[in-house]
């Protein structure tokens, strides 16, 4: 085939545009499916059963994932880490900016299994771009910012502004931990254990909804690792529709902003402890 990329549009076709990247990937190719995070909803039979059954190579660059603010309540992205979490076989990403975006990319076209990429609406953060664009350890996080008090866990869009509230709380004497997750699945489960058992408070960070999304995996890992589950917080949207507007200002509204991720923080801190067990770790 050529070495120039081929690119097909199949217009708002979401089931059509699934089912025929599953067939050029039974071909030997690893197309790219580029559909809004609220549209691919409508494909999701097919995502399931001609790609993920088949453990075929289809990369979906998930587009408008999270709050879209103007577009609209019926463009709100809100719900594809849930709804795709479910699905086995699928390797799910979310970059912190347009350079993390890059080196994903790359790593999802050599995964050779189903991928799904999350990418907000709007403009990239301004980051200078890496010459070389590389492969990522796959289900790896990354340690941005060290603190022994509590700590964070965010994914994707949410990265930058926990970076944010962690800097006003060091500015406070609060020393908070941020990860950049990187992966929902699968999850650096080495990295959440060790942090959860270090700091005893972990505060996870999505703009998802929180049933059944990154957090909720987070707690899975933990729990399924035997840990006391009793300081480990979830922020994401809550259980209900989110209308049009701004996107700063419903970020605001959510508690997603770098003043209300660094609000959570600070409850998170002050909490006493229960008397619940002390955290452990089982044998795995």
């Amino acid at each position: 085939c050529s070495a120039m990329p081929t690119f097909y549009d199949v217009g708002i076709a979401e089931q059509l545009a699934v089912t025929f990247a599953a067939g050029l990937a039974t071909e030997g190719l690893t197309p790219v499916v580029a559909i809004y995070s609220t549209f691919l909803q409508r494909a999701y039979d097919q995502i399931l059963h001609d790609v993920c059954l088949q453990n075929l190579p289809v990369v979906f660059a998930v587009d408008r994932a999270g709050i879209v603010g103007e577009d609209g309540a019926t463009h709100q992205g809100l719900f594809d880490l849930s709804y795709l979490r479910n699905l086995p076989r699928l390797v799910m990403m979310a970059p912190k900016d347009e350079n993390e975006l890059r080196h994903m990319l790359k790593t999802a076209v050599g995964c050779g299994s189903p991928v799904s990429i999350r990418y907000p609406r709007g403009k990239g953060v301004g980051v200078p771009l890496d010459s070389e664009i590389t492969t990522l350890p796959l289900g790896r996080g990354e340690v941005l910012h060290d603190g022994t008090d509590l700590a964070m866990m965010a994914v994707g869009s949410t990265v930058y502004p926990a970076l944010q509230a962690a800097r006003k709380l060091a500015a406070e004497g609060c020393g908070v931990k941020v990860i950049n997750a990187r992966f929902i699945k699968p999850l650096d489960e080495e990295l959440i254990l060790e942090t959860a058992v270090s700091t005893r408070k972990l505060l996870t960070v999505e703009e998802n909804v929180l049933a059944g999304g990154f957090g909720s995996a987070v707690l899975e890992a933990a729990c399924d690792a035997g840990l006391d589950t009793t300081h480990l917080r979830r922020l994401g949207i809550p259980d209900r529709f989110v209308e049009h507007g701004d996107r700063a200002e419903l970020l605001a509204e959510l508690g997603l902003n770098a003043e209300g991720i660094a609000a959570a923080c600070r409850r998170l801190a002050v909490r006493r402890e229960t008397g619940a067990p002390p955290v452990r770790q089982t044998a795995r």
